[in-house]
């Protein structure tokens, strides 16, 4: 008698670790599930920041954006703008104050046109990508040879933020990249 009331409370002994392991075993595959989620939410929105940046270099570059008069490219409207003090102000992904900014959709890229509608840049999942430019100031350049020094060209420097948010995340990813162009010197210098 004693020994089956024995084997009956280390069976319920055996019983309850094995539901204890396996609750464990439910809530870290969860908490991982979450994770790899949240790690791709972050990769996706890091890959349309990049595509942010990308698409304010080809519009940069557009050969029949640069040629109508009527349109103009980021940089170009960046340069039109008062210069960024990086010293006291910050280029943010969520400050609409002065930057020039371009959207960039799941349409992609197509010439000769600005992107500035918005849109999203994927909907599976849904991810927003834009960018914000700002002109930093006009400098001589540095490393250039002499003939480039000894004219009246200066180079022009921008900096460009590419930003990507995923519709869930509160952030968004960014990345920047600073951009120096040849330009004619202003007289102001």
């Amino acid at each position: 008698m004693k020994q089956s009331g024995l084997v009956l409370v280390f069976a319920l002994l055996i019983l309850l670790t094995m539901t204890l392991l396996g609750i464990a075993a439910v809530s870290s595959s969860l908490l991982q599930s979450k994770m790899a989620s949240a790690g791709e939410s972050k990769t996706v929105a890091f890959e349309a920041a990049e595509a942010a940046i990308n698409a304010v270099v080809f519009e940069s570059e557009d050969p029949f954006l640069l040629a109508d008069d009527a349109l103009t490219d980021p940089l170009t409207e960046a340069r039109q703008d008062v210069a960024i003090d990086l010293a006291n102000q910050q280029l943010s992904c969520f400050n609409d104050n002065n930057w020039t900014a371009r959207q960039i959709t799941a349409d992609g890229l197509n010439r000769g046109q600005r992107h500035v509608a918005a849109a999203n840049f994927s909907d599976r999942p849904a991810v927003r990508a834009w960018s914000k430019s700002a002109f930093i100031g006009e400098r001589a350049c540095k490393g250039s040879s002499n003939v480039i020094g000894g004219s009246n060209i200066s180079c022009h420097q921008f900096i460009i933020r590419g930003c990507g948010q995923s519709a869930a995340a509160p952030y968004a990813v960014a990345n920047s990249l600073n951009v120096s162009v040849f330009a004619p010197a202003s007289m102001s210098n």
